[in-house]
């Protein structure tokens, strides 16, 4: 995984993650979006690096991404101390509207993947009020449940048929993260990021956390409390795993980091 012109990268724990801005990231998107490179992005956080310990299929899955981005105040933390002082977090809710925003410049293309219907047709609706120009070109809710690979094919042959630049993924880590693995060839050339709750936040079916909570890192909390018993156990096992790693890891791990 190479970063070209925008940011730089930094191993946490075995995963190497994009450092820099959100907007560094957005035009990064972008660039890769328009170049007809393919691939897929993941946006990863806690509890991602942590599984990755553990799972084959997620480590397989970031290992193969085009790029993962921080999705999580503590990894960008610490790729600070690190020493990349620019890293910021870079959350599905922020990178897909402005990358929506900026892509209107260059006519880029979206579809929309994941969630249920109502869902998708809120989120197109906002998308159409709030970036007047945007080109959404097509929308699909996948059953709840795993698919055959007759269903898989068929549905990339759907999204293919609408020729996007980007296919937004929106079914929650790290199911997205290995459904963009196992088929972001199959709807190459089009750039697969998956995105998480961003769907349901963009939509206006669920609250985001208050601006204050979300600059002081603290949008866990409000998700929490939010959804306690879905997440409660994953963030306590991710979260005080990562803290025991990165404390045993953080000192010699300075020079695995770069720009």
């Amino acid at each position: 995984m190479a970063v070209r012109s925008r940011g730089g990268c930094c191993s946490v724990l075995g995963t190497t993650f994009f450092a820099g801005s959100l907007s560094e990231a957005a035009d990064l998107v972008i660039d890769r979006a328009i170049s007809g490179e393919g691939g897929y992005a993941t946006l990863t956080g806690v509890h991602g690096v942590t599984l990755a310990n553990d799972d084959n299929l997620v480590r397989t899955a970031l290992d193969g991404a085009w790029m993962n981005f921080p999705d999580g105040a503590p990894v960008a933390w610490y790729q600070r101390r690190l020493g990349m002082a620019g890293a910021e977090r870079v959350g599905g809710p922020d990178l897909m509207p402005l990358v929506i925003d900026r892509g209107r410049r260059v006519d880029l293309r979206h579809f929309l993947f994941g969630s249920t219907p109502e869902v998708l047709g809120l989120l197109e609706r906002q998308i159409g009020r709030l970036y007047p120009g945007a080109l959404v070109v097509g929308s699909h809710s996948p059953p709840f449940r795993p698919l055959e690979e007759a269903e898989e094919r068929e549905i990339a042959s759907q999204i293919l048929a609408t020729d996007p630049h980007i296919v937004w993924v929106g079914l929650g880590a790290p199911k997205q993260d290995t459904w963009c693995h196992a088929n972001a060839h199959r709807v190459s050339p089009a750039l697969c990021v998956g995105v998480g709750a961003a769907f349901d936040f963009l939509a206006g079916t669920k609250r985001r956390a208050p601006r204050w909570m979300q600059r002081s890192g603290l949008e866990w909390s409000h998700r929490l409390a939010s959804e306690p018993r879905k997440l409660a156990p994953r963030y306590l096992r991710a979260n005080t795993r990562f803290a025991l790693l990165t404390a045993r890891s953080l000192r010699g791990a300075r020079r695995a980091c770069g720009r």
